[in-house]
């Protein structure tokens, strides 16, 4: 429970400070326990930022599999995944911010985080779009570049909510928005890779 609740607080912390500028005093007193809790749970600051980022992509990786592995055609699959991915980050609001500022700094912890958590569920994406081109189901598209546009459609909103609050005036998390971006994300990608985009998707 402890381990939990320390993981909870610092997501929000980093997300709202940054690795730099999160404290751990601040972490232990949101989270409810003594300081050396935390040294007792993760070893460092640094370590415990890099759990609560595999905390999230442990998750999704096991969702992402599930899907990709399946049987059934590469359409149905491919929305499936699109959709799972949405919810996902609809789900964790502090995720996209902390992934984006991972990727900004670089270093040791983004290659962990590619070898061991990304790059299995995008080589098994690429590998799914690739499939598609094959069997005709999509446009001859490039699988990597498909993959780069599928992660930004979803991604980008979450990780702009803040610029969009004061930009578009309303509240990007609000369940009549989440289910307009949803259903607008969905339709670009029936729309841009599929090659029959009317026909039932089963």
């Amino acid at each position: 429970m402890s381990r939990a609740a320390i993981l909870r607080a610092a997501e929000r912390i980093f997300a709202e400070k940054g690795l730099a500028g999160a404290r751990t005093e601040a972490i232990a007193r949101r989270a409810g326990v003594n300081k050396a809790l935390l040294y007792y749970y993760f070893r460092s600051k640094d370590a415990l930022y890099l759990a609560v980022i595999e905390e999230h992509l442990k998750e999704f990786e096991t969702q992402a599999l599930e899907i990709l592995k399946a049987s059934g055609s590469a359409r149905a699959r491919l929305l499936s995944y699109v959709s799972m991915h949405f919810d996902f980050v609809s789900a964790h609001r502090f995720f996209p911010i902390l992934l984006q500022r991972t990727m900004l700094t670089g270093g040791p912890a983004l290659n962990r985080l590619r070898r061991r958590w990304a790059w299995p569920v995008m080589r098994r994406l690429v590998e799914l779009i690739e499939q598609g081109v094959r069997e005709g189901e999509l446009r001859a598209v490039d699988g990597g570049h498909t993959l780069m546009s599928l992660i930004s459609l979803t991604v980008h909103y979450f990780a702009a909510a803040p610029l969009i609050r004061v930009v578009g005036g309303f509240d990007p998390y609000d369940e009549k928005r989440l289910a307009e971006r949803k259903s607008a994300v969905l339709d670009l990608v029936r729309f841009g890779l599929f090659r029959h985009p009317e026909e039932r998707v089963e």
